[in-house]
């Protein structure tokens, strides 16, 4: 259950991705902290070692020497992010630019209260 629910997580995170073009962590750290109870350390670390290739590698490397990476998690959620952005950004492409502007600021404000009214 845990493994659909971690790709699940990746799917929404890529659709979000390809959609609006926000990074997949903004999603994936919230998540992994208020829906699967990781330490923020943790949820820092292995989102950054699923985004390794090349850009997290060394931020990766550094979570992961202090035992804040879960590598098996981060390979399931890149696993449904690599899907989820493509059919995010084939959603985006058909949509006005003007929608796009207000799924992006809905976004945005929810992750905002989010973090801000649940920490």
């Amino acid at each position: 259950m845990i493994y659909g629910a971690l790709l699940g997580l990746g799917l929404l995170a890529g659709i979000l991705s390809g959609l609006i073009g926000i990074g997949g962590g903004v999603i994936i750290v919230p998540a992994l902290v208020f829906l699967f109870g990781f330490s923020q350390h943790l949820a820092q670390g292995t989102t950054l070692a699923l985004l390794v290739p090349p850009i997290g590698i060394l931020g990766a490397w550094a979570y992961y020497r202090q035992g804040y990476v879960d590598l098996k998690t981060a390979a399931i959620i890149c696993a449904g992010f690599f899907i989820g952005s493509l059919l995010g950004a084939t959603l985006a492409t058909g949509l006005s630019n003007v929608v796009l502007e207000k799924i992006f600021g809905f976004a945005l404000l929810a992750i905002a209260l989010k973090m801000i009214l649940f920490t």
